[in-house]
C-alpha cells in the first residue's frame, strides 16, 4: 500500500499545528470588523450626498413624484446601513456617527413631514427647492464632517 507525501505530512502532530496556523494567519489577514464597519459608513455617505445631488438637479416633471420617492427611499436604506455599522466602530468615531446619523435623519423626517403637509399646486417647486436646501444644509452641517479619508 502506497501511502502520499501529503497523508505522511499530515500524520506529523507538528505538521498539522503548522498547517493550521497558516490557515489562521491567512485568514487574519482580512479586513476587521472596524474597518468594514468605516467602509459601510463611508460608502453610505457618499452615496447619500450623490442621491442629495440627483435630487436637487431635478425639475418638476410627472416623473418626479417617482423620483423624490426612489431618492428619499435610497438615502433612508443608507442610513440604516450606516446604523447597522455603528456597533463595530471604535467608540470614539462611533459617538460621531451616532450623533451625526441621529440628527441628519431627525431633520430629512421633519423637512419630509413639511414638504407633504403643506403641498400645494401652486407653491409645489417652491417648497420642493426649499426642502432640498434644508436637506443639502442639514447633510453638510451632519453627515458630511464624519471624516471617511
Amino acid at each position: 500500500m502506497k501511502i502520499s507525501l501529503t497523508s505522511r505530512l499530515l500524520q506529523r502532530p507538528g505538521t498539522i499545528a503548522a498547517v493550521m496556523l497558516s490557515a489562521l494567519a491567512l485568514g487574519a489577514c482580512g479586513e476587521s470588523a472596524q474597518e468594514k464597519a468605516n467602509a459601510q459608513v463611508c460608502g453610505a455617505r457618499n452615496d447619500i450626498s450623490k442621491r442629495i445631488s440627483t435630487l436637487t438637479g431635478l425639475g418638476l416633471s410627472t416623473s418626479l413624484p417617482t423620483q423624490v420617492k426612489t431618492g428619499v427611499e435610497a438615502i433612508t436604506n443608507d442610513i440604516t446601513k450606516i446604523k447597522s455599522a455603528q456597533g463595530n466602530l471604535e467608540p470614539a468615531r462611533r459617538g460621531q456617527v451616532q450623533n451625526a446619523t441621529h440628527t441628519f435623519e431627525t431633520r430629512l423626517n421633519s423637512i419630509l413631514t413639511g414638504l407633504t403637509s403643506n403641498l400645494s399646486l401652486s407653491n409645489a417647486e417652491g417648497q420642493f427647492k426649499s426642502a432640498l436646501s434644508e436637506l443639502t444644509t442639514s447633510y453638510k452641517q451632519t453627515l458630511e464632517p464624519v471624516n471617511c479619508s
